[in-house]
Order: C-alpha cells, then sequence, then structure tokens
C-alpha cells in the first residue's frame, strides 16, 4: 500500500466497508510522526492530516529543539530554567523524565536524517545520518541560561519535518491521508478509545475509521485569535474531542504570545527569538532606547511571558502598534548565514535587517494547557494517548521555555510508541480471558490515567438549550464566517496578554449571544436535505464553530476563575502570584443521555448532509 493514500483504497481493501487500522494518529506533525516512526513496523498505522502535510505548526517552528547537549551544561540546569520558566505550575516529574530524554531525542532525529547545522569543521563534515549531538552548533534563547538549543539554520521545524515526512512516506505500514479531519473519538462502553468519525475533504464524505488505539497529535488553538503563528488548522479540536470522549483538560487559560511576531499586515511570520540570543534588541521606535533593560535583569532573553508584557505595554504607549528588534549591529555575514529564512523573507517585503530594525508585536502562539497526560502519553480514556501542543504533561507549567516543544513532541511520542504495543498486547489477552477473569478485570486494569497535584476544578455553567427561531432570515455562510472572524477579534482583545473580570465577563456574554444566533442558523441548516458540496461544506463549517465558541469559553472560564497573575496569565484586577500554584482542572463532558445531543459539542453533521457514513 503507498504511504500516501486515500480512504476510498483503504475501504476498498476491507471487505464490511468500515477503515481498519491497528493505529490510528491524529494529526501528521512531529507529534504524530514521532510516534508513528517508533511504533513496530508490525503494526497497520494510518496517519491523518486535516490539510496538507506541511500545513501544521512543527513545519513552521523556527529556533529548535532544547536539549541539554553542550559539555558545560546539565539536565540539572535544564530542568531549573524550565521550572523557573513555568513559574511554580511545572509537574515537577514528568519535567525531569522529559528533559532526561533529550540528548536521545535529539540523536533520534540526527539518525533520522534531519540536517541539523553542525559546528564549523574544516575537513571533517558528517553526513546528516552520521550526526552526533556533539557535532552540533547550539544557540541560546530566553529563559535559558546557556546555549543550549539545537538548530538547522533558522528553519528547523521544515528541516526535522521534511526528513520524518520522507521516512515515514517510504515506510510499507505507515499510511498517511491529507485532507481528513477527524470530527469526534470513538468509545466503547468500557469507555475505550476504538477508533474516531472523520470527514474526508477529498471525497466530502464522513468516515469511519476503527482501530485498536488511537494517538491524538492534532496540534494547538492559536487561530483562535486574530494574529497567531499557528496555520488555519490550529482550532483546538483535538482539546474538544478529548473532553467529550471523557478526559480531563488543564490550564487552558495559559497561552503564550510569542513577543516577536512580525507587525506587518496581518503576517503571521514569527522572527526567531535566537535573533535576540545572539544580541538582538528591543528598542523604542520614537526614541531608539532598550527597554528590557528596565524591566528584567535577563533583558530581552527574559522568558516569554515577560517580554510579551513589555512589548504590549511599550505598544499601548508609543500607539504605533509595534517595537523594533535591531540586530544591524550584528555581522551581514552572520545574519545571512545563521538567518537565511528570515532574512530572505524580510528583504521580500522590504525590510533590510541587515541595515535597519525590524517591526515586531506579540502574537499567540502556544497553548501551555490541554489535554491531561502522562509522561508517556496515557490519557483519561483508555487506548487514547496525546502527545504535542494538544496535551498537557505539565512540562510548560504556567509558561513554556522557548524550544522545550519540540523536544516534548519526540520524546512523549517516542514513549507512546514503546508502551502502546503492550496495551494492545494487554487488550488482547483481556478479550481472550474467561468469563470470570473478565468480571475481576476491565480495561482500566490494563490502563493508568495521568494524575495531577494541588488542582482547583472550574466550574462550568449548565448548558443552555438554544431555542431556534424559525422566523430568522440568515444568510448561513455570511453568518458563520462573520462570527468567527468576530471571535478571533474578542479573543484577541479579551483573553489576550492581559485580563480582567470584566473584559472576561463582557467576552462570555457575547459568546452566549453568538451561541444564540448559532441556534438560529442551525434551524436552517438542519433544514437543508440537498447532498450538494455546498451544503456539506455549510454543515461542516457550522459544527466547527459551535466547537469553537464552546472552547472559546473553557478557555475564557478557566481564566476568569484564576484569581492570580502567574506565567502567561495576567490579570490586572489580580496582579499577584497566589500563595499555592494549582493547576486548573476541567472535569470530563458528561456523557450525554440516551437520545440527546447537545448540539454545541456533539458532532451535528448528519448522514443525509454528507453523504454515507461508514461503519460495521
Amino acid at each position: 500500500m503507498n504511504a500516501v493514500s486515500t480512504a476510498e483504497t483503504l475501504i476498498a481493501d476491507n471487505f464490511d466497508g468500515a477503515v481498519q487500522t491497528d493505529v490510528l494518529i491524529i494529526g501528521a506533525g512531529l507529534a504524530g510522526l514521532s510516534t508513528a516512526l517508533a511504533l513496530p513496523t508490525s503494526l497497520n498505522i494510518t496517519v491523518l492530516s486535516k490539510a496538507a502535510l506541511e500545513i501544521c505548526s512543527s513545519h513552521y517552528a523556527q529556533g529548535g529543539i532544547a536539549a541539554s547537549l553542550d559539555k558545560n551544561d546539565s539536565v540539572a540546569d535544564h530542568i531549573a530554567d524550565t521550572l523557573i520558566a513555568g513559574a511554580g505550575l511545572c509537574e515537577a516529574d514528568n519535567t525531569s523524565s522529559i528533559l532526561s530524554a533529550g540528548q536521545q531525542a535529539v540523536q533520534w532525529l540526527c539518525e533520522q536524517g534531519v540536517p541539523f547545522t553542525q559546528i564549523q569543521q574544516d575537513d571533517n563534515v558528517k553526513s546528516f545520518t552520521e550526526l552526533q549531538t556533539a557535532n552540533l552548533h547550539l544557540t541560546k534563547e530566553g529563559g535559558h541560561g546557556c546555549r543550549r538549543v539545537a538548530h538547522a539554520d533558522d528553519a528547523t521545524g521544515r528541516h526535522i519535518m521534511e526528513a520524518l515526512t520522507i521516512k515515514a512516506q517510504s515506510a510499507a505500514n505507515i499510511t498517511i491521508l491529507p485532507y481528513h479531519e477527524a470530527l469526534s473519538l470513538l468509545t466503547n462502553s468500557d469507555n475505550q478509545c476504538q477508533g474516531a468519525q472523520v470527514f474526508d475533504h477529498i471525497s466530502q464524505q464522513q468516515l469511519t475509521f476503527y482501530s485498536r488505539a488511537v494517538v491524538l497529535a492534532s496540534g494547538g488553538l492559536g487561530q483562535l485569535f486574530k494574529r497567531a503563528s499557528a496555520p488555519n488548522v490550529c482550532v483546538g479540536d483535538g482539546v474538544m474531542m478529548a473532553w467529550q470522549a471523557g478526559c480531563r483538560l488543564a490550564n487552558l487559560e495559559f497561552i503564550q504570545f510569542h513577543p516577536t511576531g512580525l507587525a506587518l499586515d496581518d503576517s503571521s511570520f514569527l522572527i526567531s527569538e535566537a535573533l535576540r540570543g545572539e544580541g538582538g534588541r528591543l528598542t523604542c521606535p520614537q526614541t531608539g532606547a532598550r527597554f528590557m533593560l528596565d524591566i528584567d535583569e535577563r533583558a530581552e532573553l527574559a522568558p516569554r511571558d515577560i517580554v510579551a508584557r513589555a512589548i504590549a505595554e511599550q505598544i499601548s504607549t508609543n500607539g504605533l502598534g509595534y517595537v523594533n528588534l535591531d540586530v544591524s549591529h550584528l555581522p551581514e555575514q552572520f545574519l545571512r548565514e545563521h538567518f537565511p529564512q528570515i532574512y530572505q523573507t524580510l528583504l521580500e517585503l522590504g525590510i533590510d535587517m541587515t541595515t535597519g530594525p525590524i517591526p515586531v508585536a506579540p502574537t499567540a502562539h502556544y497553548s501551555c494547557g490541554g489535554v491531561v497526560t502522562s509522561v508517556n502519553g496515557m490519557t483519561d480514556v483508555a487506548g487514547l494517548y496525546a502527545a504535542g501542543e494538544v496535551a498537557y504533561t505539565g512540562l510548560h507549567g504556567a509558561n513554556r521555555l522557548a524550544s522545550n516543544s519540540l523536544l516534548e513532541c519526540v520524546v512523549v511520542g517516542r514513549n507512546i510508541a514503546a508502551d502502546l504495543p503492550r496495551y494492545l498486547k494487554d487488550v488482547t489477552e483481556l478479550s481472550q480471558a474467561t468469563y470470570f477473569d473478565k468480571v475481576n478485570q476491565s480495561a482500566l486494569g490494563i490502563w493508568t490515567p495521568p494524575t495531577l497535584k494541588d488542582t482547583q476544578p472550574i466550574t462550568l455553567p449548565p448548558s443552555t438549550d438554544y431555542k431556534s427561531n424559525t422566523h430568522h432570515n440568515v444568510n448561513i455562510d455570511a453568518d458563520i464566517a462573520g462570527i468567527t472572524a468576530k471571535l478571533k477579534v474578542l479573543m484577541t482583545a479579551h483573553m489576550g496578554i492581559t485580563r480582567s473580570a470584566g473584559q472576561l465577563a463582557q467576552a462570555l456574554l457575547q459568546i452566549e449571544n453568538w451561541q444564540q444566533q448559532l441556534g438560529c442558523l442551525k434551524s436552517n441548516s438542519t433544514n437543508i436535505s440537498s447532498k450538494s458540496d455546498t451544503t456539506t461544506l455549510a454543515s461542516l463549517a457550522y459544527f466547527q464553530l459551535a466547537r469553537q465558541l464552546q472552547l472559546a469559553t473553557l478557555i475564557i472560564q478557566s481564566a476568569y476563575q484564576r484569581y492570580e497573575s502567574r506565567g502567561g496569565h495576567y490579570r490586572q484586577d489580580y496582579p499577584h502570584l497566589a500563595t499555592t500554584p494549582r493547576t486548573s482542572v476541567i472535569a470530563p463532558l458528561p456523557k450525554q443521555q440516551e437520545g440527546s445531543i447537545d448540539w454545541l459539542i456533539q458532532p451535528i453533521i448528519s448522514d443525509t448532509e454528507v453523504g454515507t457514513a461508514y461503519s460495521c
């Protein structure tokens, strides 16, 4: 079977009309492909990508991957820097476990052929597959006490993903399906995850994928904001699918804003933190003065939450919408050689960073919270693993240390690959057990859900039954597009770098109004019986927006109920740290009663709207 295939090919290979696979991986970024490539080749693996393979946050990562590789560095120092940046909310055991595996993770990437930048050696340049971590050039980023970031020029994510994609596409046991969007997870009566409902954007059909285990690696939620570094597929759907299936969510209020997004029109291009690591200076456009010197002793290399707030304060004062990042004092040849992608991209936009400053402003970049997950990727639902930005292992705490995220993807992905065969073996043995043994065992007996310490439960209001207004005359496409765009503006204004009770309450009220409006749209959309492409896409857009509104509510409620400022969460009305750091936790979505569907949360794409749904 070809590595890049179609769902129709898979369905044709299964006599019962359903898509069957051993392992279903939702997401084709670094976490997903690391898992797929590390799993035994005896397993049949299907990887879903919502869009083209290069449309993922991993592909756009610039800076690099953090690990203790230098002889003068240590894992203990890396852990210490991570805990400081995390502002008291890192899960200490998980942090230690993940960072301790850093050297092995980077070496594994070398073996996959990732072309990391090497220390200059005139007569001994290694081929990429022969690279050792000792050969790698390291740079420094904010919050790190030393040079610790391995990189491939200034396009590390792209180089990593290109190497892993080539490997995955050549693997006989891995099938990659671009343009396949997971809608919901399938669980049985024992709350075991056994697959997913999927929308095939190519054939525009809703499909059912059955698997023995599922790995959720769907990425983050940056596109809920107006200015975001994430591609447009990152809307938090993985978080919502897991919550709906029975998983807890943690620390959703901790959205990290990258301090230096390019402030030019609606650009989503990042200006790598490595520029500041090599001596870049943040200055006021009006005076030319460096302002970070007065804010933190680490100046431009303070953790991201501190730098982002400082820039936001400068912008609110100067009214220009940006500050300057100046690297023009660094040697021109050095900048061109070490930052070729940034240099060329800016030059095409009319900015020569070797001679003048770069306009920058904070942009939504990373979700430090997510689906509660162990260091082995286990969630609260048996058979459902999670890795990458969708997951909350506790590594990032209240504020992610730069370049720790790529490391987490590889380490947890490989941990999942090590544990998943054990789970499949135990499930098989359980299915073959006698009735007496089964009475005393269950899926939970072979699954260890993650544990959390010092938690604060988030209280959610009761679900509202919005009544459809049959007299409401709407243009479905226009209304959905309009609300989606307005939601981004709302989240940026009210759930941005600084928040307050008034802002958050106003945002919740506005979202409730949009949900009421969406109830009116539901009346119109669900009465459409046509199976045309337009009907299908309108129904999908409606479902996506309903889910985004619900997720926005969860995020805002989490921020509203954290009465302190910590890391990436800054409350103007509660500017100080609470005495005890606590992880905010949202309990799993209660299971719906038989025949009851909450349309704001459950998938609303019916068979009559999207064509045939394949099932056993």
